[in-house]
């Protein structure tokens, strides 16, 4: 039985080494579509949960790393995601104040979803939220060692 990468990805992610993530990078890049899908979904998922806790300068930055990850994650998604399997779209939650946009992201794992004040480029999503708060870290870290073990999720 293979020894699943989950706990390499959690190690990354949830830890602050950037050499842990270069690595984990490392062995996305080479598998393709795959791959540049999964380190967009960490890069845009980490920075969003950064800048949550961080404090005044910081949070702008982290903002703007989310914002520049979803734009390269939708046009990952727009050009891969039908090969891959995944559906994505977007959908309004006009109850969150400045950030009402939602890009959602059906994997195999389970919904994945990112909040932002602007829509980026992409079709409406047909499936609605699916009501699980605070599961998409768990969810993409999880995709993301299917994604290197090849294995299902």
């Amino acid at each position: 039985m293979t020894q699943s990468s989950l706990p390499e990805v959690l190690a990354a992610y949830r830890g602050s080494s950037a050499d842990l993530t270069r690595a984990l990078f490392a062995r996305l890049e080479p598998i393709g579509a795959a791959g540049a899908v999964a380190i967009d979904l960490y890069r845009a998922q980490k920075a969003s949960e950064r800048a949550k806790i961080y404090r005044r300068g910081y949070v702008r930055v982290a903002y703007d790393k989310k914002q520049w990850a979803m734009d390269n994650l939708c046009c990952a998604l727009a050009q891969h995601a039908p090969a891959l399997g995944l559906e994505w779209g977007w959908g309004l939650d006009p109850q969150t104040i400045n950030f009402p946009h939602v890009l959602y992201v059906e994997l195999p794992t389970g919904q994945a979803s990112f909040h932002t004040a602007e829509r980026l480029a992409g079709p409406d999503h047909a499936k609605p939220w699916d009501g699980a708060p605070g599961q998409s870290a768990d969810r993409i870290c999880r995709y993301i060692a299917h994604v290197l073990d090849n294995r299902p999720a």
